[in-house]
């Protein structure tokens, strides 16, 4: 078990107490995870559509950002902590206010990057959207936050809130 391991069974459990960004914007936590994968559930908001009914890009993105950390969450060493620097979003069908399932995998990891993609589809299996990211790999000593912050993912530095 890890801290990573522990926060993701405490999503699934809704014990846990997501961070405000997750609140504010409404990305929901996970419905199920094992070593290198995670799923989850979700509807969006209506008042997060564009003028013509469709999921903005830009919020899927972040979505993706979100599911495609928790699927990291699930292989990061214990001493260790990440950050995204790239993701990658390609949009292939429209979607509207419909509910989707959005899966995440971890599909490469080396001691200093770990690779990530997920599918978002329709409740019909139709696949509407896809992502990646890589992950960088640091210490606790590395992580960059000022004293006293959580970051989006709800954890924080040994030592820290």
């Amino acid at each position: 078990m890890t801290w990573a391991t522990e926060r993701l069974d405490s999503l699934k459990a809704g014990t846990a107490v997501p961070p405000p960004i997750v609140r504010t914007l409404k990305l929901g936590l996970i419905d199920d995870w094992g070593a290198g994968w995670v799923r989850k559930s979700w509807r969006p908001d209506p008042d997060l559509a564009t003028a013509d009914g469709s999921l903005f890009g830009g919020y899927l993105a972040a979505l993706a950002d979100q599911v495609l950390a928790f699927a990291t969450m699930t292989v990061v060493p214990h001493d260790r902590l990440f950050r995204t620097v790239n993701l990658q979003m390609n949009f292939l069908k429209v979607s509207r206010n419909e509910a989707l399932v959005v899966e995440a995998r971890v599909v490469a990891q080396t001691r200093q990057l770990i690779t990530t993609r997920a599918d978002f589809r329709r409740p019909d299996g139709v696949l509407i959207a896809d992502a990646a990211a890589q992950q960088i790999v640091m210490s606790f000593d590395q992580w960059p936050t000022e004293q006293g912050a959580v970051d989006a993912l709800g954890v924080a530095p040994p030592g820290e809130v």
